[in-house]
């Protein structure tokens, strides 16, 4: 079949096993990454890529582990986080306390936005508000569980109304923080979230 000849191709044109070669969609997964924003790295020429005689792309696993890091100038990638809120207000507060703390920030001003922002990219960490028109936040969450796995992404949750709060926890929340909020419990709470990661 042709696939499989485009499986086996790769190792020809280098010393690499087999095994170290990665498709678009293994690149993907494997930098935690959408297979357009791949795509876009490839194309700019950020990241080596191979091409099969049927214009498939291949990924050498040790080109994926450089990009990794030289993607932050050599240094460890830093944290990506989502914010997920309907208050324009909120959201920019959160982002300078977060990039002050050298995390890399993403905004969603809606549940729907921030679904399609993991459908782009999947960050180390969601900060989500419960109350939010259309979708709320337990809604949002229950969505990111089924598409990426329960517990794949860290989530803490906000909200002003405290009985949110054991429904944000069986939800899948790992945290939850009332409003208004202390910054410093917030940040700590991140901080030991991302520690915690893998």
């Amino acid at each position: 079949m042709a696939g499989e000849e485009e499986r086996s191709r790769p190792s020809a044109g280098g010393s690499a096993a087999p095994s170290d070669w990665l498709t678009l969609g293994q690149a993907a997964k494997y930098l935690g990454v959408a297979q357009s924003t791949i795509r876009k790295w490839s194309d700019g020429g950020r990241l080596p890529a191979f091409y099969t005689p049927g214009g498939h792309r291949r990924f050498r696993r040790g080109d994926l582990d450089r990009f990794l890091g030289s993607s932050r100038g050599g240094a460890v990638p830093a944290s990506r986080v989502l914010i997920v809120d309907d208050d324009d207000g909120l959201r920019s507060f959160l982002r300078a306390a977060l990039e002050g703390d050298g995390c890399v920030v993403r905004e969603a001003a809606s549940a729907e936005e921030g679904l399609a922002a993991l459908d782009e990219e999947l960050p180390d960490l969601i900060l989500l508000d419960v109350e939010m028109p259309r979708m709320n936040g337990l809604e949002m969450l229950q969505r990111v569980r089924e598409r990426h796995g329960v517990e794949t992404i860290p989530v803490v949750m906000f909200s002003g109304k405290v009985e949110a709060e054991e429904a944000a926890e069986e939800a899948g929340a790992q945290a939850f923080i009332g409003k208004p909020f202390d910054p410093a419990q917030l940040l700590a709470s991140t901080r030991q979230l991302l520690r915690a990661r893998p």
